[in-house]
């Protein structure tokens, strides 16, 4: 019998490929699990109008530990026209599985670390003061608050005469007194005190388990003063348990500006939903792109490891496949510590950042290639040859 029992959800598009090479890698260093498939994605919302069936809820909450690959969203009209005919006025609505996952099982912690690999094409340069050209050593780490916020779901378009009466109370709402209902559309941005001192006290425990300097809140509560401001409170509270690290506090829309400006001065940054999936896309910006961010999903009993890159459908159908697998297999590196596998994820992380050093095997991106299946042709190594490189540096 496995020591581990894993959920595999390779999804839509690369994510069948890229879940399939990295379950190569962890085969190859030697992790004794067995892999369960679980259904999750576009052709099961096509087929079903359920892009989460209930069979793959049941599965993760038997075995409470997932690899998720990647998921096709699209608007909601788009989303009912590919809906099968026999199902369409029926009621259904699509709504994004991975995000359904987190709120089923509270995965209110998401982890997006962005450190660079020396090495890497990719990596993000600068002209210093002399004028000479500097490649600063990225090492944030971003906490995204994961089930709340602007991902919550609670909105409408035409709202109802209710929640449009209530809503009229607040005195701001007298700017869309003449808009008629139907003309309006609303979203939600729900912070609860419980969730934010969650992720704050994540973070903070975070910056003192590995020694670090600062935790950053990444908001905006000069403007959205109400659920930006309870987390800078929050973090302020939480901050005086740990009085040798510092507590900076930085508005998004700054904070994006200062990415190419001082990316090494951040150690750990804490937002919510939405500008937790900002910020940590624009720090993967600077150590090589999607290609190479990894996150988690973490709750109480159950986590699930994923990139953050989309299904990127164009490349799904590739004779040969091209997209780099190296998100993917971090992401399984920070399931294998979850699961306190650190050995194993420590030699995986290791052989990865020898062969990004080593550089002779690089996939499209890193080539800064159009991804095409001309790369190929073009010096670029197949998803399968990053794989095969991977596990030779095993």
């Amino acid at each position: 019998m496995a020591k581990h029992t894993i959920v595999t959800m390779p999804g839509d598009g690369i994510g069948n490929i890229v879940l399939s090479e990295t379950l190569r890698v962890l085969d190859a260093a030697g992790f004794d699990a067995e892999y369960v498939h679980a259904d999750i994605g576009w052709e099961f919302w096509r087929s079903e109008g359920n892009p989460l069936p209930e069979r793959t809820i049941k599965l993760l909450e038997k075995h409470r530990i997932g690899l998720f690959g990647a998921i096709t969203s699209k608007p909601p009209a788009e989303a009912l026209e590919e809906l099968d005919p026999s199902l369409r006025d029926k009621g259904y609505v699509y709504f994004s599985p991975i995000v359904g996952l987190r709120q089923h099982f509270n995965l209110d912690v998401s982890i997006r670390p962005t450190p660079s690999l020396l090495g890497n094409p990719l990596n993000f340069i600068r002209r210093g003061a002399d004028g000479g050209i500097e490649e600063p050593k990225v090492k944030a780490v971003i906490f995204r608050q994961n089930t709340e916020g602007l991902y919550g779901g609670v909105e409408w378009t035409n709202p109802p005469a209710q929640v449009r009466a209530a809503l009229d109370t607040h005195k701001k709402m007298a700017n869309f007194k003449d808009t008629p209902n139907e003309d309006l559309a609303i979203s939600t941005r729900i912070f609860t005190r419980k969730a934010v001192k969650r992720i704050v006290r994540r973070s903070f425990e975070f910056a003192d388990k590995f020694g670090l300097k600062s935790v950053t809140v990444c908001e905006k509560p000069n403007v959205i003063r109400e659920t930006s401001g309870m987390m800078l409170h929050e973090a302020r509270l939480v901050q005086q348990e740990f009085p040798h690290i510092q507590l900076w506090n930085t508005n998004i829309d700054a904070q994006m500006m200062w990415l190419t400006k001082n990316p090494e001065d951040y150690d750990v940054i804490v937002s919510g939903n939405m500008f937790g999936d900002i910020v940590s896309d624009g720090f993967a910006g600077l150590i090589g792109g999607l290609g190479f961010a990894a996150s988690a999903n973490i709750g109480d009993d159950c986590a699930i490891f994923e990139p953050t890159h989309g299904s990127a459908p164009k490349y799904a159908d590739y004779e040969i496949p091209i997209v780099n697998p190296i998100a993917m297999v971090l992401s399984a590196c920070m399931m294998l510590d979850h699961i306190g596998e650190f050995d194993l994820a420590t030699r995986i992380r290791t052989a990865v950042e020898k062969v990004v050093a080593d550089g002779q095997v690089r996939t499209y991106d890193m080539l800064k290639l159009r991804g095409t299946q001309e790369v190929i042709h073009q010096g670029a190594a197949s998803t399968v040859q990053m794989t095969d490189a991977i596990i030779a540096a095993l």
